[in-house]
């Protein structure tokens, strides 16, 4: 695919072109024209919508986004090149859905800086850099997501807590009790409906967040441990909040809080405050899969790291409703046997196919 760099000759205006009807959840086109100086102009398309231009040989279409070189273009006797391109140009938008947070490129310090509390080895600080951009879930896949798409739901919080007293059913609860498996099959058959309906952009997909992914959402932009600041306390997550961070006394994981809450069940989505980026429930609730298998952190700066080719265990990041405040660190991570956990949910990424 070559880009063409050619001064087109064109009228001055804009030709009405007519629109195509919209399928539902927002692939809508976008019409724009060229100037006089042969630049492509749209103004109307919403900040993080993904789009791709479109051009035919005539107003009725067909329409196409694959693009070749012109050939046989001669200079005329004065060294100079007019060429003749009856097409027609288009943009074609693609709306993002409102339960997804556009993340942008950029870089940032992965790991953990030696003084702080309850770090672990694996932890080690290195500079890492993501070249692209992409769009992550606002929250964590739902139960009633997931039955949506996958016609079941495995998890364990439906109608009794851990303890066996029962409370009511609540699809807004993210999933869980679902394997490293059946999240990324889950990402797979939401990519092919949204595919089949028209609602993705070409060579889009739904997936899983790499590790390096993860962190730098959850961090948006912060470097203390977690996207709160320096403290996780009791009421701001879901966590055994009789065991907030940092830690006090002889304990170096916890700080022991007799009056904390702990609800021994997952909440609903959204229930507390979101990071800087507008993605929330990073900090317990539910573990989240990664893509990545666990490993050691390579040496030095890295950019885009994919993880390990293999290994037994795959990540899972953000700590749970179940244990304290320490799991639940930015920079904490841990590695499961790709197995279904009452503690494991995931949420997805929407991003070019790799």
């Amino acid at each position: 695919m070559k880009h063409l760099k050619i001064k087109l000759m064109v009228m001055a205006g804009a030709v009405a072109l007519g629109l195509d009807t919209a399928p539902a959840y927002g692939q809508a086109p976008v019409i724009a024209s060229f100037g006089s100086n042969g630049e492509l102009v749209c103004t109307n398309l919403l900040p993080g919508t993904v789009a791709s231009v479109e051009w035919a040989a005539s107003v009725t279409g067909p329409w196409t986004n694959t693009w070749a070189a012109l050939a046989s273009v001669t200079a005329d006797t004065n060294g100079a090149m007019r060429v003749s391109v009856p097409m027609f140009y288009r943009v074609r938008g693609y709306a993002v859905p409102t339960n997804l947070v556009a993340i942008p490129a950029g870089s940032f310090v992965m790991g953990s800086p030696t003084n702080e509390p309850a770090r672990v080895l694996d932890e080690a600080q290195h500079t890492v850099t993501l070249t692209k951009g992409f769009f992550m879930g606002r929250f964590v896949v739902t139960q009633g997501e997931y039955l949506a798409v996958m016609g079941s739901n495995p998890s364990y919080f439906t109608t009794k807590d851990w303890n066996g007293n029962p409370i009511p059913p609540d699809l807004s609860r993210p999933v869980e009790t679902v394997s490293w498996q059946d999240a990324t099959n889950y990402c797979a058959q939401l990519t092919a409906r949204e595919r089949s309906a028209g609602r993705l952009p070409a060579g889009y997909i739904y997936r899983l967040p790499t590790e390096s992914e993860w962190e730098y959402a959850c961090r948006a932009g912060t470097t203390t441990a977690f996207h709160y600041g320096a403290a996780l306390r009791s009421g701001m997550a879901n966590f055994d909040g009789h065991y907030e961070y940092p830690p006090c006394g002889t304990s170096t994981y916890y700080c022991y809080n007799s009056s904390g809450v702990y609800l021994a069940r997952t909440t609903s989505v959204g229930s507390y405050a979101p990071n800087a980026w507008g993605l929330y429930d990073l900090h317990a609730n539910v573990w989240e899969w990664c893509q990545d298998w666990y490993d050691t952190y390579p040496g030095g700066a890295v950019s885009d790291p994919q993880g390990a080719p293999t290994g037994s265990h795959r990540v899972v990041r953000g700590g749970d409703w179940y244990r304290d405040a320490s799991y639940c660190r930015s920079a904490f991570r841990n590695g499961y046997p790709a197995r279904r956990y009452h503690s494991i949910g995931f949420r997805v990424v929407l991003a070019p196919g790799q």
